[in-house]
């Protein structure tokens, strides 16, 4: 998918709806632009408060982990070829 906008006077470009539609942002949402090789990346802020949470609580697990249970399956964890 492409399009091509004008950039205003002040700098402004009107993401279209399309594009707003699928990354499902909505007036006064935040978004993070991403700058790499010349390219510029349109994200969703992600929450990370909410995101914690959610994966601290996940119904799977018998207790919430800590920090230093993460940082231990950090450290267990290897690449694959």
């Amino acid at each position: 998918m492409r399009f091509v906008r004008e950039i205003g006077e002040k700098g402004q470009v009107v993401i279209p709806r399309d594009i707003r539609d699928l990354l499902g942002v909505r007036p006064k949402q935040k978004i993070v632009f991403e700058v790499e090789n010349e390219e510029v990346k349109i994200k969703q802020e992600e929450d990370a408060e909410k995101f914690l949470k959610e994966f601290f609580s996940l119904p799977k697990l018998k207790k919430p982990l800590t920090l230093k249970d993460l940082k231990k399956i950090e450290d267990e964890s290897y690449d694959l070829p």
